[in-house]
């Protein structure tokens, strides 16, 4: 009997935190639209001759299929040549060196101001390099891209007339675009997801003055802003989150532009979009258990504080989920459902669907066709909770913290990426495979019980177990041999 009040109490805690993050995700769909009905202009842009020095930092990896790309769009830029310079911070350990330094050659021969930078080690990875060349230079502004980026021309003219207004604006972040969403419905699920955050939650919370992250590439960061939060630092694998809380709490003010698209590549196969993953849950956790005390004790408004800290844990919601299947089959087992709320704890369920529908309709003329692809968003973001859990875990307990595992790119455009690409930064699967495939088959049992004794989580469980096996099985079919293609099955020899 004490172990079924237990549980239940348990079990109604799990589902009380998880309604919490999903009623929190409406007033974020609430603010959007409330501000939405407020007309921003964008500030005049500078006068020539006005325009303020900016450098441009391209952190690079192993990342030979996409250096050039990446190159390129930088030498591309449109912005007056005596004000731009561009640092190419090279960490790569194979043919990415020989590819960068021939690119920055070509375009060095044309008058571009750009340079290749190679430290003596990766200490900080990132973040390291990143503060390495910023040791370097004197410009007031740093544009920041990672790899799997490709900005458009125009980017900075954009960008750099919302800071003259505002002396204390530290950093503008803008909106990632999606250089393969058409690819098959798992980027499609992912674009939606992305959408999501960038449209509702980053839009709500920069028009509410509310904290909001840099998101680690294509935004433009004041110099004095890093220098004032104490620079770039590298006890989280999240820097870029690290250093936009620490910025906000010195009192810097950071901007969100929903118009200004940078587009970015969509992690193609599901090995590379769990690293992804693992990497923001792990390191968004580090940055609460780093920065809440201090955010807790500051003069923001508890409205502030309660936002920041549900923003911060925001993946805390994983384990949560992962708990509440667990937890799930013995309450149902001691009949210890009966005296939980849970229409009034289902309604928070209505959040998902009504943010990223939100951000497709407000995005896109053809969003329904595009919302359509919604259900592979509830199954992916089941089906990842365990790899997700596990990042958690090993945020909490301090285990290989400050270990940096990079998503691999593969210059997917379009529909397609190349077998070759593929199988030369290809991830072997992990031990959450296999895990997720056991999840499912508990899943299973959990709903065949729940059938007779509580009929109304049959369906739940069921989403949670095919969710589970459309991870795990989407894994193991990528990995299997016979097509490294994610979307409609193309030529073998096209290399797109």
């Amino acid at each position: 009997m004490i172990i079924s009040t237990v549980l239940v109490a348990l079990y109604f805690i799990i589902l009380t935190s998880i309604a919490m993050y999903g009623f929190n995700a409406l007033i974020m769909s609430g603010l959007f639209l409330w501000q939405r009905r407020k007309q921003v202009n964008p500030p005049p842009s500078p006068q020539p001759g006005e325009w303020p020095r900016v450098l441009v930092q391209l952190p690079i990896f192993n990342e030979r299929f996409v250096v050039e790309r990446l190159i390129d769009a930088a030498a591309a830029l449109d912005y007056p040549a005596d004000r731009l310079s561009i640092q190419v911070l090279d960490d790569s350990t194979d043919e990415t060196q020989t590819l960068a330094r021939a690119r920055i050659a070509y375009h060095a021969a044309r008058g571009v101001n750009i340079t290749y930078v190679r430290r003596p080690d990766r200490v900080g990875f990132k973040a390291g390099a990143i503060a390495y060349g910023l040791a370097q230079t004197d410009e007031e502004f740093i544009a920041i891209f990672d790899a799997d980026f490709k900005p458009q021309p125009d980017f900075l003219r954009q960008v750099m007339p919302h800071f003259a207004p505002n002396a204390q604006v530290g950093m503008v972040q803008t909106r990632w675009g999606h250089l393969n969403a058409e690819a098959g419905p798992f980027t499609r699920a992912q674009a939606l997801a992305l959408d999501g955050h960038f449209v509702i939650e980053q839009n709500a919370r920069s028009r509410s003055g509310l904290f909001l992250n840099f998101n680690g590439s294509g935004g433009v960061w004041r110099r004095a802003a890093i220098a004032a939060a104490g620079g770039w630092q590298w006890d989280t694998i999240c820097e870029d989150f690290d250093l936009s809380y620490r910025a906000q709490l010195a009192g810097w003010k950071l901007l969100f532009l929903p118009h200004v698209v940078c587009p970015a590549e969509i992690p193609p196969t599901l090995t590379a979009y769990k690293r992804q993953q693992f990497r923001w849950a792990k390191g968004s956790v580090q940055s609460l258990l780093k920065l809440g005390p201090r955010l807790l004790r500051s003069r923001n408004s508890v409205w502030r504080k309660t936002q920041a800290v549900l923003h911060m844990g925001g993946y805390l919601l994983h384990p949560l989920m992962l708990a509440m299947i667990l937890i799930g089959l013995p309450v149902i087992l001691t009949n210890g459902l009966g005296a939980l709320p849970l229409g009034a704890l289902g309604l928070a369920g209505f959040a998902p669907p009504i943010l990223f529908g939100l951000s497709q309709w407000a995005l896109y003329p053809d969003w329904k066709r595009r919302f359509a692809y919604f259900p592979f968003l509830v199954l992916l973001g089941a089906g990842v909770a365990l790899n997700n859990s596990w990042a958690v875990f090993e945020a909490l307990t301090g285990r290989n913290a400050t270990v940096f595992l990079r998503t691999p790119k593969f210059r997917a455009e379009g529909r397609q990426i190349s077998p070759a690409r593929h199988t030369t930064y290809h991830l072997p699967l992990n031990w959450t495979t296999w895990g997720e495939l056991l999840i499912a088959l508990y899943c299973l049992v959990e709903a065949a019980v729940a059938l007779t004794r509580a009929p109304g989580l049959t369906i739940f469980l069921g989403v949670y177990a095919i969710g589970y096996l459309y991870t795990a099985g989407l894994a193991l079919w990528q990995s299997g041999g016979k097509t490294h293609f994610i979307g409609r099955p193309q030529p073998s020899g096209s290399t797109q």
